[in-house]
């Protein structure tokens, strides 16, 4: 049983950083557009705010998988038996190609996932630094607020994000209102 993050989620994530991507790379390709380091600098902002939350919701696709998955392990002998917990594997009289190349492996498809958006914010960083004038590692480094003030905007919503958006352990109280509704025959 895999309930995971998948699907259309991840593509409208790499559809949002396809698209930053493209327009970075337009941007600086572009040759009458005055001010493209600073336009690509703040396409690379949301690329990285992209690219960040897409490894959140990948943080939280595998935190949903492996507490249901872990339910499957607990309740599983009592109604299927140990179904999901047998695992069957191929012979092991396999060529090396097919065994470690072209065979199944037992990967994580969802730290596949965060590890891939990793990189993705590492890339987004590198071209963040290649936009941004001045910034070298002198002391005291040089950076005008065009740039330090989306820079820092970005930061906090990611941090905001991190924060805020993690899932509520905390005791819920629901609220209900149900309404009372008749048929009136006349």
């Amino acid at each position: 049983m895999r309930l995971t993050f998948t699907g259309s989620a991840q593509a409208y994530f790499w559809a949002l950083i396809a698209s930053a991507f493209a327009g970075y790379f337009a941007i600086l390709s572009s040759e009458h557009l005055q001010n493209k380091e600073y336009l690509a600098f703040i396409i690379s902002l949301i690329g990285l705010i992209f690219s960040w939350a897409w490894f959140l919701v990948n943080q939280g696709s595998k935190f949903w998988q492996e507490n249901w998955e872990n339910h499957v392990d607990m309740l599983e002998d009592e109604f299927v038996g140990p179904l999901y917990k047998t695992i069957l594997h191929r012979p092991e009289d396999r060529g090396f190609v097919e065994k470690h190349v072209l065979g199944p492996k037992g990967m994580s498809v969802s730290k596949i996932n965060l590890i891939v958006s990793l990189f993705t914010i590492f890339i987004w960083l590198v071209l963040l630094w290649y936009v941004m004038p001045g910034l070298h590692l002198s002391c005291p480094p040089s950076i005008s607020l065009k740039y330090a003030i989306p820079g820092l905007g970005t930061v906090i919503f990611m941090v905001v994000m991190y924060c805020q958006g993690q899932t509520h352990f905390g005791p819920h109280r629901h609220v209900m209102f149900k309404r009372d509704t008749r048929i009136v025959k006349r």
